[in-house]
């Protein structure tokens, strides 16, 4: 499936998020994701199911202030 990630083009076997996070290598579980603009908190990351073309947005932490 295609869809974009972070603004880049992507292929995708996965259908629901959390399995794509694994499949675009995200395993830091201290991430905040969204899709298509709407925040997905980590918990209904399973239930999230993805769409060709959706939008895909991964927020990494960072440290500093």
């Amino acid at each position: 499936m295609k869809i974009i990630v972070n603004g880049r083009p992507a292929e995708l076997n996965a259908t629901s998020l959390d399995l794509a996070l694994v499949e675009l290598g995200f395993t830091n579980p201290a991430i905040a994701t969204a899709v298509n603009g709407a925040f997905v908190a980590a918990t209904s990351r399973t239930g999230t199911v993805l769409s060709e073309n959706d939008r895909i947005e991964v927020l990494l932490p960072m440290k500093g202030g």
